[in-house]
């Protein structure tokens, strides 16, 4: 993506549209060193010989040592209680870590050892991965989705890592959130015959498997209805174990490379489902709207003579009209084809646009109801720039984060990579500058404690840089385990030391 700055105008330009269609003491540079112990108060954090008494409980618990297993979970309860003390009083006071869980993590004692070390690091809350990679974290034996369960271990259909997790982590103080991909379904979505016809696709015939780089990721059209029944459905169950909250992430179309990271025409839309284009074409407002409609989605553009046909065809009809349209006295004066060209060719840009980025929000809407009927909170999370503009493109994710309701959490994944935290600094503050009053906006930094991962500084660096902002922000959270916990992340991946 261009690093061009936001066009303001054309941004707001596209709200408008939409909107009509659709109704100080912790400033510590980076670089110095701290000690030990003050880092450890300063974000909660257990000393490591208190993590290593935990942990040789853990292990003599494990092997059938009564008195241990007494002993640790009487300190778990007194952990629990020291780290809710610290949280309530320091900043941030919630503090969340994101986790992805394997089949191999159903191993006894396998996710008190994760759980035990997010206590230890001053996490209170943890994201866990519920459906991602087309597989949800669902039993097998009690799985009614259309995806595959995580865990497919013959003999362990009944092991519901979900349930477990939520679990092990009440114990410990931590509230477990389920993290979701959304109109990202996966490959095992696209194998399914039945659900072609959900698949997002261009004007240029192509699906996401043939512009996401991994073949991993398969994109919907969101206004899909047996789409929306399926992901309800998943949803709902997962709703089912109670978790403390749900994160919708992948809330947006493909990220492209190169040339095609900016959708420039109405062919890079994904506009060309059956579904999608019966949706569009009942916002035309009277019949010329309607076939101005049809001719820019079938060409890309219209001519001055579409416009004479279509004048020919509807004489009792003024100007072609679709929802959101509002046409200027000026624009009624121009009475020539050649003169309205231009501005009826921008409107039905814009209107492709909106509609585009209204399927998203319409599925926002969805996919968070089953969690609203619970009590359960939401939020959605989003790239700063994936609503950007570069001229008359539009970011290919067209992810519509800025009308995203202020109701639901703001996770914006504030990933930029500039050797400093400056730039991080300013994707959160560009976030808080739209958001209203009442959003909760709870950044999430990638990286890991005490040194720099990717030219990005290390995590205490980070939280240090948005301390500032902490009348604004009550939340962080941080990119991922698997970042702090490489090996441990690649030995469970692949039951290494199981």
């Amino acid at each position: 993506m261009s690093n061009r700055p936001f066009n303001h105008a054309r941004v707001r330009l596209c709200q408008n549209l939409v909107t009509a269609i659709f109704g100080g003491s912790l400033l510590i540079p980076y670089w110095e060193i701290q000690p030990v112990q003050a880092q450890a108060a300063e974000f909660c954090q257990l000393s490591p010989a208190a993590a290593q008494t935990k942990e040789n409980l853990r292990l003599s618990a494990l092997k059938g040592n009564q008195q241990a297993r007494k002993n640790y979970q009487d300190l778990i309860k007194k952990q629990a209680q020291a780290l809710k003390q610290c949280r309530s009083h320091t900043w941030p006071n919630n503090q969340a870590i994101w986790l992805r869980l394997y089949p191999c993590d159903i191993k006894p004692g396998a996710i008190d050892k994760i759980m035990d070390r997010m206590v230890n690091r001053g996490y209170n809350e943890v994201y866990l991965e519920v459906f991602y990679d087309g597989r949800v974290l669902l039993p097998a034996s009690a799985n009614p989705t259309v995806w595959p369960s995580v865990v497919r271990t013959k003999g362990a259909e009944k092991a519901d890592l979900l349930t477990t997790a939520i679990q092990k982590g009440r114990q410990r103080g931590l509230k477990i959130y389920g993290w979701l991909y959304t109109t990202n379904f996966g490959y095992n979505y696209a194998l399914r015959q039945d659900r072609e016809g959900a698949i997002a696709r261009n004007g240029k015939g192509e699906t996401s498997l043939y512009v996401v780089d991994n073949r991993s990721q398969v994109f919907i059209d969101p206004y899909n209805e047996q789409a929306k029944r399926d992901y309800y459905r998943m949803v709902q169950e997962i709703v089912r174990r109670r978790p403390d909250g749900l994160l919708f992430d992948y809330v947006r179309y493909p990220r492209q490379a190169g040339g095609n990271s900016l959708a420039t025409t109405v062919a890079d839309l994904w506009l060309y489902t059956e579904a999608t284009q019966v949706a569009l074409f009942r916002r035309a407002q009277n019949n010329k709207g309607l076939e101005m409609i049809r001719r820019f989605l079938s060409k890309g553009y219209i001519t001055a003579g579409d416009i004479s046909d279509v004048d020919r065809l509807y004489p009792q009809e003024g100007e072609p009209m679709w929802q959101g349209r509002i046409v200027s006295p000026q624009q009624k004066s121009l009475l020539s084809p050649i003169a309205r060209q231009p501005i009826l060719q921008m409107d039905l840009w814009l209107l492709a646009v909106a509609h585009s980025m209204q399927g998203i929000i319409d599925f926002v809407s969805l996919a968070t109801h089953p969690a609203k009927q619970a009590n359960i909170p939401s939020g959605v999370v989003f790239f700063p720039e994936g609503n950007q503009t570069v001229g008359q493109g539009y970011d290919s994710r067209l992810q519509p984060w800025d009308r995203f309701p202020s109701s639901l959490q703001w996770h914006p994944m504030s990933y930029a990579s500039c050797g400093n935290v400056t730039c991080i600094v300013q994707q959160v503050q560009k976030v808080l500058s739209v958001a209203k009053p009442d959003t909760q906006v709870i950044p999430a930094l990638a990286g890991t404690w005490g040194k720099s991962v990717s030219n990005r500084p290390p995590l205490e660096a980070q939280m240090r840089a948005l301390r500032p902002l902490g009348n604004k922000i009550k939340g962080v959270s941080h990119f991922a385990y698997s970042w702090q916990y490489p090996e441990d992340d690649s030995d469970r991946k692949s039951c290494r030391n199981q």
